[in-house]
């Protein structure tokens, strides 16, 4: 189930491609060891993502959590969100985090086992702390 969701989200990703709006944060992300490079677009109003983009080039792993995370992201508050991006580092990163929160995003569980893959499934998600960085300013 888990390859089938991840196949799924890297071939047929959710929201994938950038529009041109300057009501959105446009943010990049890229790894400095691999080719993954994401561009994230965030629309917030009254403090909730009421819609989110991303476009680059990126392996089957960065791809669909970024598909994932936007489409989880979208319609939270800020705040809520920050608490799935939390959640999620600490799976990735064999901490303490409540699953019930991830949902589908539960499916990385097992990155930790292939450390050079971390980086893969957390890189949508800097984009995002990129994001939160902005609107705190």
């Amino acid at each position: 189930m888990r390859k089938e969701i991840i196949l799924d989200n890297y071939e047929h990703p959710f929201h994938k491609g950038l529009i041109n709006d300057d009501d959105y944060i446009l943010v990049n992300a890229n790894s400095d060891t691999c080719i993954d490079e994401i561009n994230l677009m965030v629309k917030l109003v009254d403090d909730k993502i009421v819609d989110a983009y991303f476009d680059g080039e990126a392996c089957a792993i960065c791809t669909s959590s970024t598909s994932l995370m936007v489409n989880k992201l979208i319609g939270k508050t800020l705040e809520e969100a920050v608490t799935i991006y939390n959640n999620f580092k600490n799976m990735i990163n064999e901490e303490d985090y409540d699953e019930n929160i991830l949902e589908e995003l539960i499916i990385y569980d097992n990155i930790a086992k292939q450390p050079n893959r971390k980086k893969c499934a957390l890189l949508p998600w800097m984009g995002f702390e990129k994001v939160v960085g902005q609107v705190k300013k």
